[in-house]
């Protein structure tokens, strides 16, 4: 008679360092709880009375940038899938503020942390990450970074984590205070509650995917605008080009902006895309701190310099509403490049065609671009 064959039943050992691991999950756990969610600030818009404009100030976050949300999660993630122990070396690819933010948590953590990005990136970035124990590897093109991280990781047993893959994966987009639940919990008293646009830009694309899946799980009437500067791979490929593509250079405004489409970024989930000129970004970022005292970097020039374009389009069709978009970092993280005069003469930048465009869009409510 055949026998039935043997049962196998393997238990896995318990992993030595689970104490470590629970430690480490309660310590960055411990972070979000005494940080206060980050302020939605109102900004009056004189010519545009109907439409009420509001920036989510991500520049409060303990690290200074909207980062500070992704590099917590991705920080979870890979402790919570097996992947970060005591000593590992944690190695990203970054364009600097995920570097800022991920080596904070490094440092929390006790592991050494490596950022591998472009030698352009801004020197304030490159000193921040540095003050919180980071070490920086430099390569020459803004495409080497990957594959030169990856290298990092299997040279010294370290763990790469990806950002650019795994930040629509790490935040749950259902809610979990991500940050598309804190905008519309903040909004929930506003003259228009529900956003006509929600208007962000694209790095890895895992915002845009949280925020475009959340509108669509809550049942909203928001739509999502990303705005993308020179130089990116993400509008052509929402325009229907190879999803390959790759851009000839990097985006010259960090943070936003890839040469190749990112694995995070999801145009399934985004309604529209808006190119915006570099020096129209960093025009928008210098008129936000004119007009406001707001002192964001160039990517929430991008961010502002769209907003006001929709808000102008509203208002031509006699529409009223609110829009919504990020403050993503500080200025001063900027001081040596898209606050000095000299570096952008050097560069050639004008930015005066696109103030007066937003100005007239200010004062008048006139898109005049």
């Amino acid at each position: 008679m055949e026998q039935p064959p043997a049962l196998i039943d393997v238990t896995a050992s318990a992993p030595r360092d689970r104490p470590w691991l629970d430690e480490a999950i309660r310590r960055i756990q411990a972070d979000a709880n005494r940080s206060a969610d980050t302020h939605l600030v109102h900004v009056p818009l004189p010519g545009l009375p109907d439409i009420d404009l509001y920036l989510k100030d991500e520049s409060t976050h303990p690290t200074g940038s909207l980062k500070h949300r992704l590099a917590r999660s991705l920080f979870l993630y890979a402790l919570c899938n097996g992947e970060l122990h005591d000593g590992t070396t944690v190695i990203e690819a970054s364009s600097g503020s995920t570097a800022v933010s991920e080596a904070y948590f490094a440092r929390m953590l006790g592991l050494p942390f490596i950022a591998v990005m472009v030698r352009t990136t801004s020197p304030e970035k490159i000193a921040l990450i540095e003050r919180e124990g980071g070490h920086c590897h430099f390569v020459d093109d803004a495409g080497e970074v990957y594959e030169v991280a990856r290298g990092l990781a299997q040279e010294r047993g370290g763990h790469y984590l990806d950002q650019f893959t795994f930040a629509e994966r790490a935040t749950d987009w259902r809610g979990n205070n991500n940050i598309a639940e804190s905008i519309f919990e903040q909004m929930g008293r506003e003259r228009h509650p529900v956003p006509h646009w929600v208007v962000v830009g694209a790095g890895t694309g895992g915002t845009s995917a949280t925020i475009g899946r959340y509108v669509r799980y809550r049942g909203l009437a928001s739509q999502v605008c990303v705005v993308d500067p020179e130089n990116s791979a993400f509008l052509p490929a929402f325009c229907g080009d190879d999803a390959g593509v790759t851009a000839a250079c990097g985006s010259r405004i960090e943070g936003i902006g890839r040469p190749r489409v990112e694995p995070s970024f999801v145009p399934s989930v985004v309604d529209r895309m808006m190119l915006v000129p570099d020096s129209a970004s960093v025009a928008a970022m210098r008129f936000l701190t004119e007009r406001t005292g707001l002192r964001g970097g160039a990517s929430t020039g991008t961010n502002v310099f769209g907003a006001l374009r929709l808000a102008c389009e509203m208002a031509e069709r006699g529409e009223g509403g609110s829009i919504v978009s990020l403050l993503c970092d500080g200025s001063e993280r900027y001081a040596g490049t898209y606050r000095n005069d000299d570096w952008l003469t050097e560069r050639g930048w004008n930015l005066e065609p696109h103030r007066a465009v937003l100005r007239a869009a200010w004062d008048d409510g006139v898109w005049t671009g």
